[in-house]
């Protein structure tokens, strides 16, 4: 019998449970797939938003203001990637500037720190490959990026050492109602519990929907994106939006990532499959055709992958974070859609609060609220990188050549806390895989090195979990 279990291990189910973990209190995190951050977490613009868009008033505008300020002294403590780059919402026409002005409106009264409204000269000066058909743009200096892994798997790690359990491979098929709680029914057999976080992503509705009378509709929204290789990465330094107009919609953003790519995308286009994650030609022909409407010159011939995500649009546009009044002990997390990576720290403490005071929780005096991410040798001085790999010579082993990436650092990766099990685990924690090759070169080496450590066959070893493997036989058996 747990306290609470968490179902997902987005960054929803993550922040959650590092909150959590700062009281006397035994959680599970139960997770369908391989790996945390296997879902929307993985797949997004890696945008922390300054907190303009939503609507004043709304849950939604409260925890985007709220986990911006907190995002800072996060990244601090956990020790994954984030900068305070600030943003640009682009107008084109002046026809448009009532609703640039709208915006800025709706910042202030959300509170959203320092914006200004530049014009035409000021935009340039910032970011001189801005349209030549800007007239002026809305400047929140608030805004950044960061890595949406580092940020799940550094508040997953941190959970987890701090006493958090996480299944994997766990999915849940049925919820039922027991004294004094739930029973959750999944293919690795049952789990009890008093309380329930429901933090499933475009699956949030169906487990919902499982225990109120009071339905919730989920659509997945699928966004396109195309990344470009670092060459391009300095296209722009800030996150450039298109204003939303009658002609194009929200057009496409360009943001720089925290690892010194250029990101172009997304798409918003409603599907009905939850696990519809491909790409279209319909949807990359959008992002080609928009991409230079508010930057010019972008150089799309330096795309190394396109991949598409799916967001959790709830069809009242906003998040639903409270205890259900028809099944007691059951909190909703769900219609986390943009800006619910930025809104995440801030969503965890919510969570946290209402279960502390339901259970009436005492603080954990063990808890550990830092954390220290994998070595990065390209950080150290030469004098500092000698002395390490002279100490543990993997480190000077380079796996990955697009990334340089060592297999000190996939060692790390693979026996940290929740380790890495595949090629995207390690992928995600060390950027091995994501380079201009993108894999072509050192997935068999890396796979070797997971089959050594894991102690487990080459046949074994898989993409992303599941039925994903790699190797399927040997091509000389048939001789």
């Amino acid at each position: 019998m747990y306290d609470v279990i968490i179902i997902g291990a987005g960054v929803s189910g993550a922040a959650a449970a590092r909150e959590l973990s700062r009281y006397k209190v035994k959680v599970c995190v139960l997770e369908k797939s391989e790996d945390v951050c296997c879902g929307t977490s993985k797949a997004n613009s890696g945008i922390v938003h300054a907190g303009y868009d939503a609507a004043p008033g709304s849950l939604m505008a409260q925890l985007n203001v709220e986990g911006n300020a907190m995002m800072g002294k996060l990244a601090e403590e956990l020790d994954f990637p984030f900068q305070r780059k600030g943003s640009l919402v682009v107008c084109l026409h002046e026809e448009d500037r009532p609703s640039l002005q709208e915006l800025y409106d709706k910042g202030i009264k959300n509170g959203v720190p320092d914006m200004q409204i530049l014009e035409r000269e000021e935009v340039w000066e910032l970011e001189p490959n801005i349209s030549d058909h800007v007239v002026a743009a809305l400047y929140a200096p608030s805004a950044g990026i960061v890595c949406p892994f580092g940020l799940n798997i550094a508040m997953a790690e941190n959970a987890n050492t701090n006493g958090v359990a996480f299944r994997f491979n766990t999915e849940v098929t049925a919820i039922e109602h027991i004294e004094p709680g739930y029973r959750l029914i999944t293919n690795q057999g049952n789990y009890e519990t008093k309380c329930i976080v429901n933090a499933a992503g475009v699956y949030a509705d169906v487990f919902h929907n499982m225990v109120s009378e009071k339905k919730i509709h989920i659509t997945p929204r699928r966004g396109d994106y195309c990344l470009l290789d670092k060459t391009a990465g300095k296209h722009v330094s800030r996150t450039v939006f298109a204003l939303p107009n009658r002609k194009y919609g929200k057009g496409v953003l360009v943001t720089p990532t925290t690892h010194g790519n250029l990101l172009v995308g997304p798409t918003a286009i409603d599907i009905d499959d939850p696990e519809g994650t491909n790409t279209t030609a319909e949807g990359l022909k959008r992002i080609a055709e928009n991409a230079g409407l508010n930057v010019k010159n972008l150089p799309m011939r330096q795309v190394i992958t396109s991949f598409a995500g799916l967001r959790a649009h709830e069809e009242n546009h906003e998040f639903i974070i409270e205890e259900l009044e028809d099944a007691p002990g059951f909190i909703d997390c769900a219609g986390i859609e943009s800006p619910g990576l930025t809104s995440s720290p801030a969503i965890g403490k919510r969570i946290a609060k209402i279960l502390q005071e339901k259970l009436h929780l005492e603080k954990n005096p063990d808890f550990q609220g830092t954390r220290r991410g994998i070595l990065n040798p390209a950080a150290l001085s030469i004098k500092e990188r000698d002395a390490l790999i002279k100490k543990e010579p993997a480190y000077g082993n380079i796996i990955c050549r697009c990334e340089m990436i060592s297999e000190g650092e996939i060692l790390d990766a693979i026996h940290r806390p929740l380790g890495a099990k595949s090629l995207d685990g390690v992928k995600r924690r060390t950027r091995a895989g994501m380079g201009r090759c993108q894999s072509g070169f050192c997935s068999p080496r890396t796979m070797e090195i997971l089959s050594r450590e894991l102690d487990v066959s080459m046949f074994e070893i898989t993409k992303s979990g599941g039925d994903s493997r790699i190797v399927v036989g040997k091509n000389k058996d048939a001789l």
